[in-house]
């Protein structure tokens, strides 16, 4: 507010018009441009506003912030072109800046503005903004630094066999990362702005002729209606787009493989790309794609049905184990061989707790380490979470605390956990497996059956972007199925996606 007094009347008069208006045009004194922007980034000490005469004559304004432009870039590629000592023939400043725009500056990405929102847009992007004495436009110039990492592989999808690129928190690399695999102009790439104060860049990308149309103006819809002050990460995102938020299973597929999204792709899915982070999106999904990687269509079609099936054996094992072994050890002790139960009972003998209670505790305690293992350090994390159950498994079954049989059913969950590829899938059946347990402990085998009736029904019902999860089981499509039970040999599944394609184009259409 003190810096709104010290300036003229004639100036002020102007301001308090630009508190009013969101699109205000820009004056034709540089002063009165520079009190404005000045106003705008009132505290803002990293804000250049550097006054220059270009062509030997022309008075000149450049405005950027210092920690988002290539200093080196500025000086080689704007300033040196406008600062040679040729005088330029032109009847207005109109005339001259659209000259500066087509023949005189040298950078490629230039833009001619109108309006003060622009401007302020523009510079809080990393452009350098140009403003001529006498003109009411400007110029909008890319000049910004690279503020981002090497590429290198995930850490979160590792795989054996296939390329070891993962995206990063730049979306226009990323963007290029998927251009590289899909090379034609039928891939689209629509961009938006969401957030309040930090305005993210959002990318939705699918090929036309390809990805359904309704399935298009879906996302589209739901992601110009997210209202939000800030848009962080991909995770703010996909919360407010997801189908049945209060539902634990990932009806939004989470990954930061280029050849992963290129592959969604054409399979006529949509992608969603958010600036500041690795992590792309993919709608529409099913039940089936926590179970699949990308690493399936690169190995031997045998060997990767083989995994799947392993998947999907150990994913339910993961639900359902320590529930069974807590049903069938506390009320159906009766399905147990007689020599099995002498010595779950001799293991028992002297733990104090019920074994609901004691696989509670222990699969808790496994829960915590796990997490501790991924908050604390690499070099040391993996290390610790490992002979820490190790350790404190031996310990417990040797104070009495937990019996031996408690410990094995636990690892055995926790082993079958880590199949599980989708890390969304994972976490969703691990919540679940606790709810499982009580109802074992307290009804039984009844308790467990009448869960799993109850998952299986949700699992039925939910859909994604219109689809339903249990696609193509429920409703049963025959020829979906050579995806699901197993992983059917590349011949078949090109005339697969050969039909799908022709049939969506001609719906397109």
């Amino acid at each position: 507010m003190e810096y709104k007094k010290a300036l003229p009347i004639r100036i002020k008069k102007k301001l308090e018009k630009l508190e009013y208006t969101t699109e205000s045009d820009l004056f034709d004194k540089l002063d009165d441009n520079e009190a404005s922007l000045k106003q705008t980034f009132a505290n803002c000490t990293d804000l250049i506003v550097r006054k220059i005469n270009i062509f030997d004559s022309i008075p000149c304004m450049l405005v950027y912030l210092q920690v988002l432009v290539d200093s080196i870039y500025l000086d080689e590629g704007l300033l040196k072109p406008l600062m040679q000592n040729e005088r330029v023939k032109y009847e207005n400043a109109s005339q001259l800046i659209e000259r500066m725009e087509h023949e005189l500056v040298s950078i490629a990405q230039t833009k001619i503005i109108n309006n003060m929102k622009e401007i302020v847009m523009h510079i809080v992007k990393g452009d350098v903004v140009l403003l001529v004495e006498s003109s009411k436009q400007a110029i909008a110039t890319s000049v910004k630094a690279q503020l981002h990492r090497a590429l290198k592989e995930p850490d979160t999808e590792a795989l054996i066999r296939g390329p070891r690129l993962g995206f990063i928190e730049d979306i226009n690399i990323n963007m290029a990362l998927i251009r590289q695999r899909i090379r034609t102009p039928q891939l689209k790439m629509e961009q938006v702005m969401l957030g309040t104060f930090t305005n993210t860049e959002v990318v939705i990308t699918y090929i036309e002729n390809i990805a359904p149309q309704k399935v298009i103006s879906e996302v589209k819809e739901r992601i110009l209606q997210i209202n939000m002050d800030s848009v962080l990460e991909s995770g703010y995102v996909e919360e407010m787009i997801r189908d049945a938020p209060y539902s634990p299973f990932p009806v939004i597929q989470m990954t930061e493989r280029p050849d992963s999204v290129s592959a969604s792709l054409l399979e006529g899915k949509v992608a969603i790309l958010i600036n500041g982070t690795p992590m792309a999106l993919i709608v529409p999904v099913t039940f089936w794609h926590g179970f699949q990687t990308v690493e399936d269509y690169y190995m031997n079609y045998i060997f990767a049905t083989v995994i799947r099936w392993l998947r999907y054996l150990f994913g339910l094992l993961s639900l359902t184990l320590p529930s069974l072994f807590i049903a069938v050890t506390t009320f159906h002790q009766e399905m147990i061989p007689t020599n099995l139960t002498l010595s779950l009972a001799a293991a028992r003998e002297t733990v104090p707790f019920p074994t609901l209670v004691e696989t509670l505790i222990m699969e808790i305690t496994f829960e915590a380490l796990r997490e501790a293992g991924i908050r604390l350090p690499r070099a040391v994390g993996q290390t610790i979470s490992i002979v820490g159950a190790l350790v404190l498994g031996q310990a417990a079954v040797q104070a009495g605390l937990v019996s031996a049989p408690i410990i094995i059913i636990v690892s055995l969950t926790g082993i079958a956990s880590f199949l599980i590829p989708n890390n969304n899938m994972s976490q969703a059946i691990r919540i679940l497996r606790f709810p499982l347990m009580i109802l074992a402990g307290t009804f039984g085998l009844y308790g467990v059956s009448a869960a799993l009736i109850a998952v299986l029904i949700h699992l039925v019902n939910l859909r994604s972007f219109g689809v339903y999860y249990m696609t193509p089981l429920a409703p049963l499509n025959l020829s979906g199925l050579w995806d699901v039970l197993g992983r059917a040999p590349w011949w078949i599944l090109h005339k697969r996606q050969h039909r799908v394609r022709s049939k969506q184009e001609m719906e397109n259409k």
